[in-house]
């Protein structure tokens, strides 16, 4: 059989689901000052449990007790950068999966360094949208720090070279483009849904990141984990919006929506395409 057949499945979904639910898993988020508090609550909203553990004495500690980890670019400073090298560090030896969210790192010279060195701990995940894989990728080569207008199709050549560095890589967008190894190949499955007042609320690509860590550390492989946050993610978009039709709103709305997403709306939402062989 062909690796796009061994590729994540709703079925797969359903099940990474059920154990997030479970297990509540711990998520280390070292992040950005503006995504605290939304993403702490996603986490919480989804079934994960949240512990903005940033500084230096604790970080590299905390990395091997949390069932995850995710180090975001937004807002870096000296301190907070070398917790992340401390955490992801730490996270590597300890075999606790991470998420690389690199916002800006194509555009900024000193935190595209940071992303590199980071680079060098073998993150399970990296995810962001498409301008930001494509700077990640090149380190300058055209990146629009953290616009999120590009379209993920074009990251998909970036995301596949970035799996020299992780298992599995998703440009989000209103079509999110994931890539990862299946075995010994590489696929692309490509997750639709969603709502078009995600991007109008500020975070909920960080919190993403969040949330494709706490699945990674629960599902069997990186890239179960990693589709199984997007789709879960673009459900519970697509029943906030059935109420909500502003961004304010709709941010409440959403919370709401990440706590009702069940099996049976997993099952009749979700929107994930055939996978293809890269």
């Amino acid at each position: 059989m062909t690796a796009a057949h061994h590729a994540p499945t709703i079925d797969d979904v359903v099940a990474a689901h059920a154990k997030l639910r479970e297990v509540h898993p711990l998520v280390q988020a070292i992040t950005n000052t503006v995504s605290t508090n939304f993403m702490a609550n996603v986490l919480l909203a989804a079934g994960a449990s949240p512990a903005m553990v940033d500084n230096p004495e604790e970080a590299g500690l905390f990395a091997t007790i949390a069932h995850g980890v995710v180090l975001n670019l937004g807002t870096p400073t000296a301190a907070q950068v070398q917790s992340m090298r401390l955490a992801a560090e730490a996270a590597q030896k300890a075999g606790r999966p991470w998420v690389l969210d690199p916002i800006a790192a194509g555009g900024l010279p000193w935190r595209g360094g940071i992303a590199a060195e980071l680079l060098a701990f073998r993150p399970a995940i990296i995810r962001g949208n498409a301008s930001e894989v494509i700077g990640l990728a090149g380190l300058g080569g055209g990146a629009r720090g953290v616009d999120s207008s590009a379209d993920p199709a074009d990251a998909v050549g970036a995301a596949v070279d970035l799996l020299a560095h992780a298992t599995a890589v998703s440009a989000s967008g209103a079509i999110d483009h994931v890539v990862g190894h299946v075995g010994k190949d590489k696929v692309l499955i490509r997750v639709g849904g969603g709502s078009a007042l995600m991007p109008r609320v500020t975070a909920t690509g960080c919190a993403l990141g969040a949330l494709s860590a706490a699945y990674a550390g629960i599902a069997p492989d990186p890239l179960t984990g990693l589709i199984a946050a997007h789709v879960h993610f673009a459900v519970a978009g697509e029943i906030a919006e059935r109420t909500a039709k502003r961004p304010g709103s709709f941010a409440v709305a959403f919370l709401d929506a990440l706590d009702a997403v069940d099996e049976a709306s997993l099952r009749e939402l979700a929107k994930i395409q055939a996978p293809v062989a890269l």
